[in-house]
């Protein structure tokens, strides 16, 4: 099992359009495509917008993304994600053994 830590910095007032969104269609397209989003959060000055996402290996990654991105539901959205993100990074997280 492997997760990706997703740190969004969102566009100046963009913060409840961007969770609107999330929540409405995101996320559910995720769960739809077998991409579990494990958590998210918001940090303090509501400028960025964290989130973790689990694959099976590493290898998944970029099968799962291309399906994603490949989808009629985020085709539909168009550039309407993007729009709200001013930054983004990405780093492939694994848990450690308790």
């Amino acid at each position: 099992m492997v997760s990706q830590l997703r740190i969004y910095t969102i566009n100046r007032g963009m913060m409840d359009s961007w969770l609107k969104l999330f929540e409405e269609h995101i996320r559910p397209l995720h769960q739809k495509l077998g991409i579990p989003v494990e958590r998210s959060w918001v940090n303090a000055d509501r400028t960025e917008f964290l989130w973790v996402r689990t694959f099976n290996s590493v290898e998944e990654i970029p099968e799962k993304e291309a399906a994603y991105f490949a989808s009629p539901e985020r085709t539909a959205l168009g550039d309407i994600p993007t729009s709200h993100i001013a930054k983004m990074e990405v780093r492939v997280i694994e848990a450690v053994p308790a």
